[in-house]
């Protein structure tokens, strides 16, 4: 029989929008160039300088519902590519884009609501702000949750001045999926994709630490939140966190109480990770309940249909009984997002 899968982690952009340079008055924003020459694709371009190309399958639903269809995927929870978070700009504008990005989410949900659901993206450098557009999305738009990035500016994920969304998402039963973004680009960084390939599983790593030692999953206990790339590099050295936090609760022991491993059980992650010895990890650290389908879709560094990879296939070839593998597909997900199977 066949299982159903939902993807927690995939990505999609508007076909288009504004000139924001132009609207805003200032650089530092992305723009896709349809006029590149290339059939079916376009190029990021930020502030003039070439970003990365994408396929039609990043903007249009059609594109990606017929790819779907190829690989198996019954659901997507659609976020937006982390280089939208604009959390460095104005305070006003990164909510102006925000809503954009979350109106145009919105449409394509409601166009194929048994296919997709939506993650929102949320103006994080204006905590007072985000609550505004969190209540906007979930009740007007039906979103399930949000993604966040690992960092907001100088403000790790435990910083106080977050509080307020951490409340609201309780409050509202919205979850946060969190992924990593903003790493070091240039210097030693700069060769063979390392801000990719390492900055981003420490990324996660640094985001997974600061919630569980400053007490964010104490402090707010119905708080659901899930990592991308599998926690990048945590699972690895959970034994180190908890360690540190034992012979040095003078550095570790400041905000929480509690030991790392206490938390365990208590957040969720994708499962993007690659490698059969490492998902084996990742469920005996974080849990067969805590882990979910996510590919990473439509980028090559993802699981997706490129070299030996597909959707799904670490889950589906690992030596997992059945029952295991379809919480890991389907039914994880529909706990996590609050969701009734049923309806897709």
């Amino acid at each position: 029989m066949t299982m159903k899968k939902l993807d927690i982690h995939n990505h999609i952009l508007p076909k288009e929008w504004p000139d924001l340079k132009k609207k805003y008055g200032y650089g530092g924003w992305v723009s896709m160039d349809h006029k590149c020459g290339l059939v079916g694709k376009a190029n990021m371009m930020k502030d003039g300088e070439f970003f990365r190309t994408v396929e039609e399958n990043c903007w249009s639903a059609e594109a990606r519902l017929k790819e779907m269809d190829r690989d198996g995927i019954t659901v997507q929870a659609l976020s937006t590519v982390p280089i939208m978070f604009s959390y460095w700009a104005k305070p006003e504008d990164t909510l102006d884009v925000s809503r954009m990005v979350n109106d145009d989410l919105a449409s394509t949900v409601s166009s194929h609501p048994s296919r997709f659901v939506g993650l929102g993206t949320l103006p994080m450098n204006a905590p007072l702000l985000a609550v505004e557009e969190m209540r906007r999305a979930v009740v007007d738009l039906k979103f399930p949750g949000f993604q966040i990035g690992s960092h907001v500016g100088d403000w790790n994920l435990d910083s106080k001045e977050l509080y307020p969304i951490y409340k609201t998402a309780e409050d509202l039963g919205a979850v946060l999926f969190v992924h990593p973004w903003d790493m070091q680009m240039g210097g030693r960084m700069s060769k063979y994709w390392l801000p990719w390939l390492v900055g981003m599983p420490a990324e996660t790593a640094t985001a997974i630490c600061c919630l569980l030692m400053g007490g964010i999953l104490h402090n707010f206990p119905k708080l659901k939140v899930c990592f991308a790339h599998g926690g990048g590099s945590f699972p690895y050295t959970v034994g180190r966190f908890q360690h540190g936090y034992n012979v040095r609760p003078d550095l570790c022991a400041t905000d929480c109480h509690l030991p790392p491993r206490e938390f365990l059980g208590k957040f969720w992650t994708d499962s993007l990770v690659h490698d059969q010895a490492a998902l084996k990890l990742l469920v005996d650290v974080i849990g067969e309940d805590r882990i979910m389908l996510g590919t990473d879709y439509p980028f090559p560094l993802g699981e997706v249909l490129i070299s030996d990879t597909y959707p799904g296939k670490v889950v589906l070839e690992a030596d997992f009984s059945p029952h295991i593998k379809r919480k890991l597909l389907w039914d994880n997900a529909m706990e996590f997002l609050n969701l009734d199977g049923s309806k897709f």
